[in-house]
């Protein structure tokens, strides 16, 4: 494996804890070896060093001989990654297929995919989101990959594929009778996805000023949700990614106009928060306040098909809130019994992080007929035992591509949001404000 970037924030916080963990759980290939690139003065121990004290910050509870394990594997190199010769000579004229693992600014992608045009048969390439900043860009991007790479050795990363909770839905709705014939417009009023988190900016402003929510979550996470809620069901597991396809084409692209009255935007104030200063976000350090970027982002989309007409997806991401809520809410029609009126419209709940999932209910309430009162009907589902991003990992090692993102898919997910950026260019709808630790704009 060759990892670039190696000494950035996603590939120390991510990618060698995930290791460190596929490593413990004996799934790693024999006589694995992973080769570290960054622009550092570094030899193999001090590499060694770096990555020991990471772990031990993000991956603390990995076993003694795993982490050990890892670190004897792992080499390091200053080589020029966007040097054609410099990266030939990494590879020492070795015939063993690599995988190299973009860990890196998507500024940079195009100079070291060409560098790594000489790796030998068989080699993937794994690219980290967001694929491209706008459809152009994601458009030039795949074709740079395909001329050299077939699509089958591009593995295109998102980490909630790596989540157990998107293979919940799926085993939810095709193997359940009970959901698979609700699933529908007949029987779902809304749906929602959201995202809020506690966390403000923490120093990410190199990356997340140039991204925002609708970038750096919407785009690409919500959007994948969105398809695994709501595609056909596949006939294998190979044909996943064409029903994601499929769906991704069906999704209404929206106007300027419905741009402006069906998304929000918006960034957090000032605020104190259990004693601490949380600064608003345009004065956060190292943002340019002049680009406007969002930190709190909510869009509407619908679905032109027969399943699905007339449902609305709420799709919705927001920092610095009141509360940490990632979820999956179904929203079922009201009850039209007329012997029991009144009762709540029932709701799914499905966590990303797994754990318990409860679909509310209406039950008799004590008394005479007709009465009702709520109840809660709750799964605990199987815990995740390895972290997404090492699901990821794993699965490029073995070449296994349903749960990465197709090339077309990349184009037609930015297809579907880049009407509302463009809208928002032209401050359809105005950006808003909200205080830090609030639940956002009303």
């Amino acid at each position: 494996m060759f990892l670039f970037g190696a000494s950035g924030d996603l590939a120390t916080r991510y990618v060698l804890p995930a290791l460190a963990k596929l490593h413990e759980a004996n799934l790693l290939p024999e006589n694995f070896e992973a080769t570290g690139f960054a622009r550092r003065d570094w030899d193999d121990d001090a590499f060694r060093e770096f990555a020991g004290e990471h772990l031990d910050e993000y991956a603390e509870d990995v076993d003694g001989d795993a982490r050990r394990g890892l670190l004897e594997s792992l080499r390091f190199s200053g080589a020029d990654i966007t040097d054609k010769a410099a990266m030939d000579d990494a590879l020492g004229g070795s015939e063993e297929p690599v995988l190299a693992y973009l860990s890196l600014p998507p500024g940079i992608f195009p100079s070291v995919v060409e560098a790594l045009s000489g790796m030998p048969k068989g080699s993937r390439i794994v690219v980290e989101k967001p694929f491209g900043e706008n459809l152009s860009s994601a458009r030039e991007l795949n074709e740079l990959l395909h001329k050299h790479f077939d699509e089958e050795r591009v593995f295109r990363a998102d980490h909630f594929l790596g989540m157990k909770t998107l293979r919940d839905v799926l085993a939810l709705r095709f193997a359940n009778r009970v959901f698979e014939a609700a699933w529908s417009r007949d029987h779902i009023e809304r749906v929602e996805i959201i995202w809020d988190e506690t966390l403000a900016l923490e120093g990410r402003a190199s990356y997340y000023d140039g991204a925002g929510a609708m970038k750096d979550v919407i785009q690409n996470h919500l959007l994948q949700t969105m398809c695994m809620i709501s595609m056909e069901e596949p006939s294998s597991v190979e044909d996943v990614r064409e029903e994601k396809m499929n769906l991704l084409r069906a999704i209404r692209k929206p106007s300027p106009e419905e741009a402006g009255e069906n998304t929000v935007r918006a960034r957090y104030s000032s605020r104190e928060i259990g004693g601490r200063e949380i600064p608003a976000y345009s004065e956060e350090e190292g943002v340019d306040a002049s680009q406007n970027t969002e930190t709190f982002a909510e869009i509407t989309l619908h679905i032109d098909n027969e399943r699905w007409a007339g449902v609305p997806f709420l799709l919705r991401a927001g920092k610095a809130m009141a509360e940490d809520r990632q979820e999956i809410r179904i929203h079922f029609k009201a009850s039209r019994s007329p012997l029991f009126e009144g009762g709540e419209p029932n709701t799914l709940t499905l966590p990303f992080d797994g754990g318990e999932a409860g679909l509310s209910m209406n039950a008799a309430a004590d008394g005479d007929i007709g009465g009702l009162a709520e109840a809660r009907l709750a799964a605990e589902f199987e815990t995740q035992k390895l972290p997404a991003y090492s699901m990821l990992l794993l699965r490029a090692l073995r070449g296994e591509t349903t749960f990465f993102v197709r090339g077309d898919e990349a184009e037609e997910s930015w297809r579907v949001v880049e009407p509302i950026m463009d809208a928002w260019k032209e401050n359809l709808p105005p950006l808003r404000e909200y205080p830090a630790g609030s639940e956002g704009p009303s």
